[in-house]
């Protein structure tokens, strides 16, 4: 049986929040690995929610920015992403990946170079 990575979608009404969590024990990951949640709505391309750069650096997608918050939970071994205020448009399956250093800013070396966990759905109705 494969390990689920992702889990915490569901569907939600506006203004409402929803915690999802990836765990890094589905993925290929070190500490000197980048880590990066995805998303891809029905008719949109896919989008870097947020990176984590191997140094903890995190860079949001401006849309989301003040609203999700992403964080390490050691114990656990998951990059959890907080989702708040959420709106229809943040509608998608949300997908966590890992890969080296260096690469999550990158569509080819992610492609070529990273594991990504089967994705989670979240919903956000009005």
């Amino acid at each position: 049986q494969v390990e689920r990575v992702e889990s915490g979608g569901g569907s939600v009404q506006a203004g409402e929040s929803l915690r999802l969590s990836c765990a890094l024990s589905g993925l290929t990951y070190s500490p000197s690995s980048c880590m990066v949640w995805f998303r891809q709505g029905p008719t949109k391309k896919r989008e870097r929610v947020v990176v984590v750069d191997a140094d903890g650096t995190t860079t949001y997608l401006p849309s989301v920015k003040g609203r999700f918050t992403v964080s390490r939970d050691i114990a656990k071994n998951t990059l959890d992403l907080q989702m708040n205020r959420l709106k229809p448009e943040d509608t998608a399956m949300y997908y966590c990946a890992t890969a080296p250093a260096g690469s999550c800013s990158s569509d080819y070396r992610l492609a070529h170079d990273g594991d990504w966990g089967q994705g989670t759905q979240v919903t956000v109705s009005s």
